[in-house]
């Protein structure tokens, strides 16, 4: 299971690699529309998925900032948030190899944001929800981009693994 996490972890730095790039195609006002997703635009779904993989973390290993908030804006522009994404990635990755298999098997208690009192689950269940967390919001970006008339993006993880991630197979 550690060894699927880890590929997860590095396919999710190469898929936002894919949307970040498709999103340096548009204007900054392309890039801040209001599109009708869950969290509005572009702009606003990744900033969320990076909060989001804040807390994730935060609650993981007790390391980096905690966002007060799921709305709070972590950068204004593209450029600034892509590169908060490209150390988080790291930092994911990172953390992840420090792991072992017993480690997964450990439950975890954590306070939502969203709803008083405390949750406790497995570790294992907590990782395998942050990368699903990621792949939804990531089909959200797709939408936005391709209901503006972009190029669809080839996000499937198979499609990483004959590309760029030949070493997990």
């Amino acid at each position: 299971m550690l060894k699927h996490f880890r590929m997860l972890a590095d396919y999710n730095r190469w898929a936002n690699v894919q949307v970040y790039n498709a999103a340096a195609e548009l204007s900054d006002a392309e890039f801040n529309e209001d599109r009708g997703a869950f969290f509005g635009s572009l702009h606003g779904t990744l900033n969320h998925l990076l909060i989001a993989d804040r807390l994730w973390i935060h609650r993981f290993n007790g390391t980096g900032g905690l966002p007060a908030s799921l709305d709070v804006v972590l950068h204004d522009t593209l450029k600034g948030l892509y590169g908060l994404r490209e150390a988080e990635d790291r930092n994911i990755i990172g953390w992840l190899e420090t792991l072992d298999a017993d480690a997964l098997a450990v439950n975890i208690t954590y306070t939502s944001i969203l709803r008083p009192g405390a949750i406790t689950v497995p570790l294992h269940a907590a990782i395998s929800h942050m990368f699903n967390h990621h792949t939804h919001h990531r089909g959200q970006c797709h939408t936005i981009l391709t209901s503006m008339g972009k190029p669809s993006l080839v996000l499937d993880l198979l499609h990483f693994l004959r590309s760029e991630g030949t070493h997990w197979m």
